[in-house]
């Protein structure tokens, strides 16, 4: 349990609701609902609602949200949303946007949606408006990323930039680089590189292909004691220095995005390159802030504030948009229902884009480290699912890998599809059939095979009635795995801002309902800590002897063949 003397506590959180789903007065009528709904086929619920698309779906902002495949009725959804009023996410919506201190644990407002704050009204947190300094530093964004593209910034020989390599790692990595992948139909000259790992073969793999005199890098760490990205840093300045012979090279080569100055002083940055951000800033949720200095690269400062004008447009929806017709608030209900009530322990994320392809990878740190807990905001173990296991694919390739445990494996999936109306290639037949498999994912795994069916499909072919009955267990497809899908007009930076933005919210929302503080990640610390421990003993600088037996082994098999 938390010990309360030791948290900090401010009038701001205090005001918080701090009541699960579990003690709403719905809890009882959901769990009846659920047990009615388990008995019903979603082919039954089609059948009897003729009108189930339009019930059950919302289109905003150049968006298609359809969830008429979820496993609800009208009244799964009306009880739902009052299991939401009685949790206060009216109230919890309010203090999110309005810089009240909702990181508890660490006493820090949440304040990412500023980032992208399009309105032109103050923002306070702590009786200071941060938009002014956010203004600042996208300015600074702006100026910088285009003297870096039209060529004007010049390396320590004189020559202009061609690649960009960013260092960081979780946030720092993960959503710029998704963003850039995904927004690659927009990209100019400037070739990206992503380095996240601190095993050595992903920064030696990089490095091979560079020409130092025309690379830039950018170290994102908001300490600059990140263990990952300093090491990853220091080896690319070594490379810098060596190639180029002198260590004045570096403050031509590299930038930082951090909160420390004096430390990329000592690193050999020149104050003016380094990019600012704030403890209100959370790193999985930090794309939107100067962390997102490599998208301006990528895909120009311009593109970058379409991104922030979709984020700011979805943030709007969220506030204002009644709980039945919000696309975050239902995708957020639909994942309490499915893992609370139905007893799903997993979320599958499958784009049908290719360029969408690490965004699984970006809602798994997004999504588990923000509700991957155990401990309510009173300190007390919960009783109950927190945090589906997130992961995905991009289709048509997870089609033939993991599907077929989706479609006839023993675990129930829900799955969210993504798709965009028009292709970024330009390859029209290539996007039709994409689209035609996402389309039919979905219903399939709606609809499902009934022994019938197979055995009606079978007896076309040229099979005994023996063949035929020992295949039509096999030919069987359950059915009745709830999904839903979001279609986009296209993908480009303002949806693609509004997608990220919902998808935050949704996170926002459910952990409001099991009661959990969303923005701390306390479970990152302990391995961290006890790898300081561990490194000395690889090093052979300390006895293994206070060591468990397990790990104790091991580093003598490592010590044996080192």
């Amino acid at each position: 349990m938390i010990d309360k003397n030791n948290c900090p506590k401010t009038k701001h959180y205090q005001m918080l609701p701090k009541i699960s789903f579990q003690e709403t007065s719905e809890f009882n009528n959901l769990t009846r609902e659920a047990e009615a709904v388990k008995g019903i086929h979603l082919r039954e619920l089609f059948k009897t609602d003729h009108d189930r698309f339009t019930q059950f779906s919302i289109e905003t902002g150049g968006l298609l949200f359809d969830y008429s495949k979820q496993r609800v009725r009208k009244e799964s959804m009306k009880m739902l949303v009052q299991m939401a009023r009685e949790c206060g996410l009216e109230k919890a919506i309010s203090s999110l946007f309005s810089g009240e201190k909702i990181n508890e644990t660490e006493n820090r407002a949440v304040l990412h949606t500023a980032l992208r704050n399009r309105s032109g009204n103050p923002v306070i947190e702590s009786g200071v408006d941060v938009m002014p300094e956010v203004e600042a530093v996208k300015s600074q964004m702006k100026h910088f990323s285009e003297n870096v593209i039209s060529g004007n910034w010049k390396g320590f020989s004189g020559k202009t930039i061609t690649d960009i390599v960013n260092i960081g790692i979780g946030g720092s990595d993960l959503g710029p680089y998704m963003v850039t992948e995904s927004l690659k139909p927009f990209s100019n000259h400037l070739k990206m590189h992503f380095v996240s790992n601190v095993d050595g073969a992903q920064i030696s793999e990089v490095l091979k292909g560079l020409n130092p005199e025309t690379t830039l890098f950018l170290i994102v760490s908001k300490t600059f004691t990140t263990q990952e990205t300093m090491a990853n840093a220091q080896t690319a300045r070594k490379w810098c220095a060596e190639k180029m012979g002198s260590e004045d090279a570096v403050a031509n080569h590299f930038v930082a995005v951090s909160t420390q100055p004096d430390l990329v002083t000592e690193f050999g940055i020149m104050p003016e390159n380094m990019f600012v951000f704030w403890d209100w800033v959370g790193g999985r949720y930090s794309l939107w802030s100067a962390v997102g200095l490599s998208i301006c690269l990528a895909v120009g400062y311009s593109n970058f504030e379409e991104l922030l004008q979709g984020g700011y447009e979805m943030d709007q929806h969220f506030k204002s948009a009644d709980f039945h017709e919000n696309i975050p608030v239902v995708m957020a209900l639909l994942g309490i229902w499915n893992c609370n009530f139905l007893g799903a322990t997993s979320l599958a994320i499958l784009p049908y884009d290719q360029n969408l392809h690490r965004f699984p990878a970006y809602l798994q740190q997004a999504d588990m480290e923000s509700n991957g807990k155990s401990v309510d905001r009173n300190g007390n173990p919960v009783s109950y699912s927190t945090g589906p296991v997130v992961w995905g694919e991009p289709g048509t390739n997870g089609q033939h890998a993991f599907y077929q445990l989706i479609h006839q494996g023993t675990s129930m999936i829900p799955c969210d599809f993504i798709a965009s109306v028009k292709s970024q290639c330009g390859l029209r037949k290539h996007h039709e059939l994409l689209l035609a498999n996402c389309f039919a994912q979905s219903l399939a795994l709606m609809e499902g095979k009934t022994a019938e069916e197979a055995r009606e499909e079978l007896s076309k072919t040229k099979k005994t009635p023996e063949e035929i009955e020992a295949l039509v267990p096999y030919k069987t497809f359950k059915g009745n795995v709830p999904s839903s899908t979001l279609v986009f007009n296209e993908l480009n930076p303002r949806n693609l801002g509004f997608l990220i933005a919902c998808y935050e919210h949704k996170i926002f929302v459910q952990g409001i309902l099991w009661n959990l503080f969303s923005f701390d990640q306390w479970g990152v610390e302990l391995g961290k800590q006890l790898a300081q421990n561990i490194l000395p003993a690889l090093q052979a600088e300390t006895s293994l002897n206070e060591m468990d037996n397990s790990t104790a082994g091991i580093l003598k098999f490592y010590r044996k063949w080192i």
